[in-house]
């Protein structure tokens, strides 16, 4: 793939911030042409298409945008209902940003960076991937919120009554949790020092058991999601629905990798050299989408103890001498290619 310099005429750099975008016209050796900057209002992004297209030098305009999925996203809808080129901003290398910080700088870095790119991803899709990622989103957080409330229980019953401990002390944690829900059907117990323990107690415990009843509300709605766009992940062993959400909001649409090799770099499973002298080798790495790495690491793990084939490929690449990570790379990187080529051979309709 040719770099992005060899297709345009101009490129428009956009640094997004929640109040302005700062925006730089580039020419395709990185030269700046000229440099505005809009409010984030319907009157300010109209103003920013005008800028670009009463600027550029040709017809051939391509958009640089940062933050696609955050500040640049409503710059992101517009530019795409009117028609614009739009490809997702790289990171630009620390050594252009030695030269200082400023919204200017920062588009210019990422334009140039652009430019000298092969990769020209675009950015990811509204529709369901966007469902998919809110509900991801959420999941995070109402997972988080019960580790720390379950925490925040275990921690209090230390301190509690001898006869509430000796009720508890044999119960596992969901045991336990539905125990200390019902504790106001034992009046006698919430008296003297220990009634505002067992009343937080209590509620705390009440909280937890909504946090599950909203945990696997959400759990539904992602199945039911990733049945209706891509059911060809679901089949595939060691892939749940969660999972499943992951890949799919990070892949997002047909072509937006060029090549499964771009995938596996996004995800952080692409094999980095580790040699030196007379030894050959690679190792993990430790870049990319970490939580999609995550994904096709529980995957991994989840195959290797209970598919077959994945055993026997274990099996065989042990006996060639590698180890336990090593295999582990290698398996991640095979179930990146596999799972990249089901989801680009099976592009959803109701993505966009």
């Amino acid at each position: 793939m040719p770099i992005l310099a060899e297709s345009v005429d101009a490129l428009v750099a956009v640094d997004t911030h929640l109040d302005t975008h700062t925006a730089v016209l580039l020419n395709p050796v990185g030269a700046v042409l000229a440099t505005t900057t809009v409010a984030t209002t319907p009157a300010g992004l109209a103003e920013l298409l005008a800028f670009a297209a009463d600027k550029a030098p040709g017809e051939r305009l391509a958009w640089v945008v940062e933050g696609t999925r955050s500040h640049g996203a409503g710059l992101l809808r517009v530019l795409r209902a009117a028609g614009q080129r739009v490809i997702e901003s790289p990171r630009a290398s620390r050594k252009a940003q030695r030269g200082g910080k400023s919204d200017p700088l920062d588009a210019i870095a990422a334009g140039r960076a652009a430019l000298g790119s092969h990769s020209q991803a675009q950015p990811r899709v509204d529709g369901v991937r966007e469902d998919l990622r809110i509900l991801l989103a959420s999941r995070s957080h109402l997972t988080t919120a019960r580790t720390a409330t379950t925490n925040l229980i275990k921690a209090l019953l230390v301190t509690g009554p001898a006869d509430l401990r000796e009720h508890t002390r044999g119960l596992n944690t969901t045991a336990q949790i539905r125990y200390l829900a019902k504790l106001s059907w034992r009046r006698s117990m919430a008296t003297g020092e220990h009634a505002t323990l067992l009343r937080e107690l209590r509620a705390h415990a009440k909280a937890v058991l909504d946090l599950d009843a909203r945990l696997a509300d959400n759990l539904h709605r992602t199945e039911a999601l990733v049945n209706s766009v891509m059911p060809a992940l679901l089949e595939e062993p060691g892939v749940g629905p969660v999972n499943a959400a992951v890949l799919f909001v990070s892949w997002s649409h047909a072509g937006r990798f060029p090549t499964e090799a771009a995938f596996a770099l996004c995800a952080g499973v692409s094999p980095l050299e580790a040699s030196s002298g007379r030894h050959q080798r690679h190792r993990l790495n430790r870049g990319g989408d970490r939580r999609l790495n995550s994904a096709l690491h529980v995957i991994a793990v989840t195959r290797a103890r209970c598919h077959a084939p994945t055993r026997a490929y274990a099996e065989r690449r042990r006996t060639e001498g590698k180890s336990p990570r090593e295999i582990r790379r290698c398996l991640k990187r095979y179930i990146a290619r596999h799972l990249y080529r089901i989801m680009e051979s099976h592009t959803p309709q109701a993505t966009t």
